[in-house]
């Protein structure tokens, strides 16, 4: 995992992170719950996801907290098409409201590829800021 250690500052320092991430199937799989804990230079990260599928809309809403905040995030809506799943959603960074997309590629049985990226134009430009392979 990596992580873009200064957000939409222009600054380019990335920092890694090792660690696992365990999801736990619910509702025959039309939930699921992400546990993530990762370790590295920058610190010690705790989170879950919370990922339900709104059958009317035919997408998932993607909900995350970290152990520090201890409350739900705005939920990122999106859908998996093509081999691809992409989420929006709107956020708050340093005190100022901005666009998040969730990315995730490359999907197999055994590994998958998820990109995050912060937008503060309202989605002209997008800055790449977590970066994770996942593996069985």
């Amino acid at each position: 995992m990596r992580r873009l250690v200064h957000p939409l500052t222009g600054l380019t320092a990335w920092t890694d992170y090792d660690g696992t991430s365990v999801v736990s199937k619910v509702w025959n799989g039309r939930a699921s719950l992400l546990e993530l804990e990762v370790q590295g230079p920058a610190g010690h990260i705790e989170g879950v996801g919370l990922r339900l599928y709104n059958p009317q809309s035919h997408q998932w809403n993607l909900n995350w907290t970290n152990s520090g905040v201890g409350m739900l995030d705005l939920p990122m809506v999106g859908e998996f098409k093509d081999g691809r799943g992409d989420f929006y959603g709107l956020d708050t960074y340093e005190g100022r409201r901005i666009l998040v997309r969730n990315g995730f590629s490359e999907i197999t049985p055994n590994s998958s590829h998820f990109e995050q990226a912060f937008s503060a134009d309202g989605g002209k430009t997008w800055e790449t800021n977590w970066i994770m392979t996942f593996t069985r």
